[in-house]
């Protein structure tokens, strides 16, 4: 991988961590800046999310402040200049779920494009 390659899978690494520390999904302005505005999830539960969607239930006060999702097996790729998929574990409190994430280069930076958790065992 280059270094240019590296820088960017670490930049949407950096991004998506954030987005799953619980002070930062409390601050609808910082996840703002992070979520693509056509950006699209598919939840683990079968849910649609869009940007407004997510800004909604980060704006109405009950984001959960417990301890930050435990992420394991953390692989990112470049696909194309300026877009990364990540993929990873993620355990939220014994709800197990693969994710994985698009993330695109913006004039304001990284954001996140697309995203879908499937549970596991």
């Amino acid at each position: 991988m280059t270094d240019e390659s590296e820088r960017a899978v670490q930049a949407a690494i950096d991004g998506e961590m954030e987005l799953l520390d619980p002070e930062v999904r409390a601050s609808p302005a910082r996840v703002l800046e992070l979520l693509d505005p056509e950006f699209t999830e598919i939840g683990a539960s079968g849910r649609r999310w869009d940007v407004e969607s997510i800004l909604t239930v980060t704006s109405d006060g009950s984001v959960s402040l417990e301890p930050p999702v435990k992420v394991s097996e953390v692989s990112g790729v470049v696909l194309a200049p300026g877009v990364v998929h990540l993929t990873y574990f993620a355990d939220n409190q014994g709800r197990r779920a693969w994710r994985s994430s698009l993330w695109r280069l913006t004039e304001t930076g990284w954001r996140m494009y697309f995203h879908q958790g499937t549970l596991t065992d």
